[in-house]
C-alpha cells in the first residue's frame, strides 16, 4: 500500500471534545510563524476561521503566512493530514476523509468508543504524546549533575550506609535536577530540596548521616552554613567546584561508557509546565483551604522527580516552601508511604506507574485520604487517567476539568486537571507545542513525507492505521 507525501494540511480550532468539556481548551497546534514555515516548504496549510483566537493569534496573522482560511463546514474535506492539539470531537471524526491521518494528542486508550470509531472510518491517528526522542539527547549540563552526585554518594555505598542517608539539596535549579534525579534513584532515608536561604539553626539533618548538596555558582551562602555544616561533622557536597576540578573529564567518562539509549523524552511535551502549574494550584487551593497556614511551613510532598515532577518542585521551591520532601520508589512502597502522607497539607504525585499496575496499585489510597491526611489538605494529580487507564490516585477515577476543575473527598481537596498548562500558561505553552510539532512535520522525523517515510520513533506513535488515503 503506497502513501504520498502530505501536500495539504489542515489546521483546526479545538472545540467541545470528550476530553474538552466546555470547549475550555483554547491553544492552537500550529501558531502563524510556524504556518509560514510550512508554507515557505510548498505545503498548502488550511486553517479554520478563529482557531488561534483563543491565545490571541489573529485570522489576518495566518493570512500573512500565506495561509487558505476555511469554515469549519469545509476545513476537514479533501485534507490528508489534520493538525489539532486535543483529540477530535465524535462528530469531527465523521467530516475527515477516510485514509486521511490525525495528528493529535489522541489518549487513544483514554476514550475506547472514539478510538473504535477512527478505526472503523479508517482514519490514520499519529498520537503526539508517543514520539519520544531517538537517541535519547543528554546535556553535558544533565550528565555533570548526574555524574557529581554519583560522586557526592559514592562514599555511602562503600560503606553500606545509604539507606541511612538523610540528603538535603540547596535549592532549586536546572543544574540540580539531574542531581536530584540521581539521588532519588539511589533510596537515600530522605531527599529534600530546602530553601537557600535557611539558617544553620533551621535545618533538620546534621552529623555523619546527613548530606548537603549545593552549586556555589548559584548558591550565596548569606548564612556560612557550609562551614558550620562540616565543622558539625556533616558532609557537603559543591557541584561548582566539582566541575572546575572534574567536570570535563567526568563528562567525556561518562560518554564513553554510556552509548545513547534508543529513546528518551517526550518530542512534543510542555512536561515542566504541566508540574509547574499543578502545583501552583495546588498552592493556591491550600491558601485557600487554610488561610492560617504559612505556606513556607507547609508539610509539601511530591511523588515522583521526572520532568513533571521536576515542575512542581521548581514551583514549590520559588513559592519559599522551606522543605519540599522528594518520593522515589522506596519511599512510596505500601507502608512506607503512610509516614510520608501523615499530616501532609500538600501533596502532589508525579509518579507513573507501569500499565499492569494501574488500577491495581494505588500510591494515595482512599484510606490514606480518609485516615492519614488531614482535612483542607489538597492533593494535586499531575499523571492523570481514566476509568480505563487509571490514576495513582484511587480517588481520580477521571481527570477533571477546568469546568469542574477539584473535588473533595473525606474533607481533602484533589484535582487531577486534563490539561494543566491551561491554567494560565495556555500561549506560552501553545507556542512551544508549535514549535515541536513543526520541527516534526518539517525536521529531522520529517512526518510531512507521509506514512512510508515514518522514521521508527513516529512509527510506533501511529496508533490507528495504516490506511490508504481515499481522496
Amino acid at each position: 500500500m503506497q502513501h504520498s507525501a502530505f501536500s495539504s494540511i489542515a489546521l483546526v480550532k479545538e472545540i467541545e471534545s470528550p476530553e474538552n468539556p466546555g470547549a475550555l481548551e483554547k491553544r492552537v497546534a500550529l501558531i502563524p510563524d510556524d504556518v509560514g514555515l510550512l508554507t515557505k516548504a510548498g505545503v498548502k496549510v488550511y486553517v479554520e476561521h478563529g482557531a488561534g483566537e483563543g491565545v490571541d493569534f489573529s485570522d489576518e496573522e495566518y493570512q500573512k503566512n500565506n495561509a487558505i482560511m476555511q469554515s469549519a463546514e469545509q476545513i476537514y474535506k479533501d485534507k490528508q493530514l489534520i493538525i489539532k492539539f486535543k483529540g477530535p470531537s465524535l462528530a469531527s471524526i465523521k467530516q475527515m476523509q477516510r485514509g486521511s491521518t490525525l495528528f493529535c494528542m489522541a489518549h487513544f486508550h483514554s476514550y475506547p468508543e472514539r478510538a473504535k470509531l477512527l478505526q472503523d472510518r479508517h482514519i490514520n491517528v499519529i498520537a503526539m504524546e508517543e514520539i519520544y526522542e531517538s537517541p535519547k539527547v543528554n546535556s553535558d549540563e544533565n550528565i555533570l549533575s548526574r555524574v557529581a552526585m554519583n560522586e557526592a554518594l559514592r562514599p555511602f555505598f562503600a560503606d553500606n550506609s545509604m539507606g541511612g542517608l538523610r540528603v538535603r539539596i540547596i535549592g532549586w535549579s536546572k543544574r540540580l535536577r539531574q542531581a536530584i534525579n540521581r539521588c532519588s534513584n539511589r533510596s537515600p532515608r530522605s531527599l529534600r530540596i530546602i530553601q537557600p536561604n535557611l539558617k544553620f539553626e533551621e535545618l533538620d539533618a546534621i552529623g555523619e548521616n546527613a548530606l548537603y548538596f549545593y552549586d556555589s555558582k548559584s548558591f550565596k551562602d548569606e548564612y556560612e552554613i557550609i562551614e558550620k555544616l562540616k565543622k558539625a561533622g556533616t558532609n557537603v557536597f559543591d557541584l561548582y567546584a566539582f566541575e572546575k576540578k572534574n567536570g570535563k573529564d567526568a563528562i567525556a567518562k561518562y560518554r564513553a561508557n554510556h552509548l545513547p539509549v534508543e529513546y528518551g523524552l517526550r518530542r512534543i511535551q510542555c512536561l515542566h509546565e504541566t508540574g509547574q502549574s499543578g502545583a501552583a494550584y495546588g498552592l493556591k487551593l491550600l491558601k485557600e483551604n487554610k488561610p492560617e497556614l504559612d505556606i513556607k511551613t507547609a508539610k509539601v510532598v511530591v511523588l515522583g522527580y521526572g520532568n513533571v515532577g521536576q515542575g512542581a518542585l521548581d514551583e514549590i521551591h520559588q513559592a519559599g516552601v522551606k522543605n519540599i520532601n522528594v518520593l522515589g520508589r522506596t519511599h512510596t512502597a505500601k507502608g512506607r508511604i503512610d509516614f510520608w502522607l501523615k499530616n501532609a497539607d500538600l501533596i502532589i504525585n508525579g509518579a507513573e506507574q507501569s500499565a499492569n499496575l494501574r488500577g491495581i496499585n494505588f500510591l494515595i489510597s482512599n484510606q490514606h485520604l480518609k485516615n492519614l491526611i488531614p482535612d483542607g489538605s489538597v492533593v494535586i494529580d499531575l499523571v492523570g487517567g481514566s476509568s480505563t487507564n487509571r490514576s495513582p490516585v484511587e480517588a481520580v477515577i477521571n481527570c477533571s476539568f477546568l469546568t469542574d476543575p477539584h473535588f473533595v473527598q473525606d474533607g481533602v481537596t484533589i484535582s487531577a486537571l486534563w490539561g494543566w498548562p491551561m491554567m494560565g500558561m495556555m500561549r506560552e505553552t501553545a507556542i512551544r507545542y508549535s514549535s515541536q510539532i513543526v520541527e516534526i512535520l518539517l525536521g529531522h522525523e520529517r512526518l510531512i513525507d507521509g506514512l512510508d517515510a515514518l522514521k521508527p520513533n513516529v512509527e510506533q506513535a501511529l496508533v490507528c492505521g495504516a490506511f490508504e488515503y481515499e481522496g
